[in-house]
């Protein structure tokens, strides 16, 4: 490793200034002009979007770098291993519009910083540049070998002095919202973050020439534009986030790594509409899941409750029924208006009973299982959309979400959830599933208990996921209503796999609370992949009908709860 003595920006500058205002040259030539400041030149990354499938800073930097960076004279390398240095190194790679790297893996540090054309290093910590002996560089600090290093001051005001600027007040940053401090600092402007209680600035890296050290005067590159990184947050992000910001991309924290899971993050992207997203870490999926997902934020459509996943977050509760009959549930008991404002009044009580929001719902039978084959022979009444969409649409106006169900009879459940497509594409409408009223080719309704094959629901979870992708739609749910085991056969083989969906299985027993409660701890014993359940409470066959409190009690507490 050299250092570099090159004199400073402002000394250099007077300099010139004294010698052009008063010393003519020699040989009566012009007088010697100010140095060039030097300056990368940022990309945008090659794809509309992409991952940077690492977990460790070290390569999350190296990956950032390459991404958006396609020179950099100047760079920083902080200490790997030293979090304070991270941070600091962040402050000033962002001030002077730079990457910064960490060393850790040096044969993709040395490669890296070769492919930028890195003749100078900002060294944060204790940095040693792989192979900076100092023999096979050159004296006047040009690039024929390894970098020439300027160890960075421990004090604020002399690294800000440093980098050309002044020292804004510190920052004291939180454990864990590392790499949110980091994306909020502006470009060209020197901020010194540091962890809470941090007890000293990071040990600067020691050269024979520390006190004669500068850096050459720079200038930051040109703004990347239409470019937004995602980071979950992670500490590990911090380098890679700093060169985000370096190059002048938004930073966009999205913990989870699901940008639809908040409202936060969908209308962050919304707003931007960025022509590339870059993604840091794995918990983004690959590009194909993040390039979908990322496109349904930009809609900026969110669902009731707020952003764009069903859960986790939220709790629904819902009235079942259909609006044709009282019989079926008491949500066919009232008018629109009067069914929208009871939804409503059945969820209040719940808010206080959890920290999740809890969103008013409707659960309406769409297809009615029916005692007679009708003209079609499948023994299933299809109600109308246009019947449905007045309380459809109200719904969607309460902030109310909607869930349609299937009482299939001879029909398949995929050929009825394909009638209310034009229902399905609203954000706030979902789909259930009720095996108890599928029937086999011979079979009528109130002679045996209906079921489902996992086949038969795999067929409606790949059609009802492609299509919400396709439209760009918020999460929807998919219930599936059981009260028994056989009812849904081989559920271990049902495709839970498809975040555009999430399956929630419905408890339907009835009666007294003790077999209600077996009937939970068996379904839930039969299914323990699947992480999202519901109850129902029934106005007329339970024996008692739960309070909301007492509701709320059962373990685990379901997602969903309807009445009937």
């Amino acid at each position: 490793m050299r250092s570099r003595t090159a004199p400073s920006l402002a000394l250099a500058a007077a300099v010139a200034l004294a010698l052009a205002g008063c010393s003519p040259s020699i040989g009566g030539g012009e007088a010697d002009e100010e140095p060039t400041p030097v300056q990368g030149e940022v990309s945008a990354p090659a794809e509309p979007t992409a991952v940077i499938a690492a977990t460790a800073g070290p390569a999350l930097a190296v990956g950032a770098s390459q991404a958006l960076f396609a020179s950099a004279p100047l760079a920083v390398v902080a200490d790997g291993d030293d979090p304070a240095a991270q941070l600091r190194g962040a402050s000033a790679a962002v001030a002077l519009g730079v990457p910064l790297l960490l060393d850790g893996d040096d044969a993709a540090l040395t490669a890296e910083l070769e492919r930028l054309g890195t003749e100078d290093v900002l060294a944060v910590g204790a940095v040693e540049l792989p192979g900076g002996d100092g023999e096979s560089a050159a004296e006047d600090g040009t690039a024929d070998g390894a970098p020439a290093v300027v160890p960075a001051p421990a004090d604020d005001e002399a690294l800000a002095e440093l980098l050309g600027g002044s020292a804004g007040e510190p920052v004291a940053v939180e454990e864990g919202s590392e790499a949110a401090a980091v994306g909020a600092l502006e470009r060209g402007e020197f901020r010194a973050l540091a962890p809470v209680g941090a007890a000293a600035q990071p040990e600067p890296t020691s050269t024979d020439d520390d006190d004669d050290a500068e850096l050459p005067p720079s200038t930051p590159a040109e703004p990347v534009t239409d470019v937004v990184v995602m980071s979950t947050g992670a500490a590990a992000d911090v380098a890679a986030v700093a060169t985000a910001r370096a190059a002048g991309a938004d930073v966009l924290v999205v913990p989870g790594g699901d940008p639809r899971a908040s409202s936060e993050s969908v209308q962050a992207l919304a707003e931007r509409a960025p022509a590339h997203v870059l993604a840091l870490g794995d918990a983004f999926g690959d590009a194909d899941t993040l390039g979908w997902r990322a496109a349904t934020a930009a809609t900026g459509v969110e669902l009731p409750g707020g952003g764009q996943l069903v859960f986790p977050g939220k709790r629904y509760v819902a009235l079942y029924g259909t609006p044709s009959t009282t019989a079926l549930g008491v949500l066919g008991e009232q008018d629109v208006p009067a069914t929208i404002e009871r939804a409503a009044e059945h969820a209040a009580p719940y808010q206080a009973l959890t920290e999740d929001t809890v969103v008013p719902a409707l659960e309406i039978i769409a297809t009615v299982a029916s005692a007679g084959a009708g003209g079609d022979g499948n023994y299933s009444n299809e109600l109308a959309v246009e019947s449905l969409r007045p309380l459809v649409d109200a719904a969607g106006e309460a902030g109310q979400y909607v869930v349609l169900d299937l009482q299939p009879g001879r029909a398949s459940f995929l050929e009825q959830a394909q009638l209310y497509s034009e229902l399905l594409a609203l954000p706030h409408v979902g789909l259930a599933l009720d095996p108890e009223w599928n029937l086999g080719p011979d079979e009528t309704h109130m002679v045996q208990i209906g079921s489902v094959t996992s086949a038969e629901i795999n067929e409606v979870v790949d059609w009802l996921a492609d299509f919400t992708r396709e439209n760009a739609l918020p999460q929807k749910l998919l219930v599936l209503h059981q009260f028994q085991v056989r009812m849904i056969q081989h559920i271990g083989e049902v495709d839970l796999s498809r975040t555009e969906l999430a399956v929630l299985i419905h408890a339907d027993g009835q009666g007294g609370q003790g077999a209600k409660q077996d009937t939970w701890a068996t379904l839930r014993a039969s299914a323990p992949g699947v992480e999202w359940w519901g109850w129902k409470n029934f106005y007329d066959e339970d024996l008692p009908m739960l309070s909301p409190e007492e509701t709320m009690r059962v373990q685990p507490m379901p997602h969903f709860v309807s009445y009937q």
